[in-house]
């Protein structure tokens, strides 16, 4: 129980602390384009994205997958890129809708994943069961991003239920200084 506790912890900091920048920026792009009144399907989304992430982080810690560091930290902002541009050029259309969202947020997830495979690598023993330690920071990544999309959701309905800021723009502001932020990350981290 204190392994699963210990990584449950890890998983938590490795959502909430303020190094998590580049996941907390990926959510708030992710869930930019829908309305608190969507909180179902924003669960679903984010739980999608710890699925992918979930995937990448066992094929890594099982030495299946082997991305070097540089690349991923240079994927995962340009990750934030894509999707807070993706909000940008379609924010006139229901994108909130698009069961794409999902697959978007599984794949993304994928690689956000890799980010913490070198740590975890080295964390977990080779003889150690990966499940508990995975459970238990998956548990702890989920859990940090429901706080992060609860938190958004209050933010959400008092801007455009309470204050009736028009959506497009919430849309148009949140991704636009999202996307600004993650290309100077991306930018920085470029690999060669």
């Amino acid at each position: 129980m204190q392994d699963f506790l210990f990584y449950l912890k890890l998983g938590w900091e490795h959502i909430i602390s303020l190094d998590a920048l580049d996941h907390q920026l990926f959510v708030l792009a992710l869930i930019a384009v829908y309305t608190s009144k969507d909180w179902k399907k924003i669960l679903v989304l984010v739980t999608a994205f710890t699925i992918g992430h979930s995937i990448t982080l066992a094929l890594s810690i099982l030495d299946i997958v082997r991305v070097s560091s540089d690349w991923v930290e240079f994927l995962i902002p340009l990750t934030i890129v894509l999707t807070s541009f993706g909000n940008i050029i379609n924010k006139n259309n229901n994108k909130s809708k698009s069961n794409f969202n999902y697959y978007l947020a599984l794949f993304f997830g994928l690689i956000h994943g890799m980010g913490f495979a070198n740590t975890a690598r080295v964390m977990i023993a080779k003889s150690q069961s990966i499940a508990v330690p995975l459970l238990g920071f998956n548990i702890g990544l989920e859990l940090g991003q429901i706080v992060i999309v609860l938190g958004i959701l209050l933010l959400l309905f008092i801007l455009l239920d309470v204050f009736k800021i028009n959506k497009k723009d919430w849309i148009l502001f949140v991704s636009s200084g999202v996307f600004a932020l993650s290309m100077k990350m991306t930018l920085e981290r470029i690999p060669f």
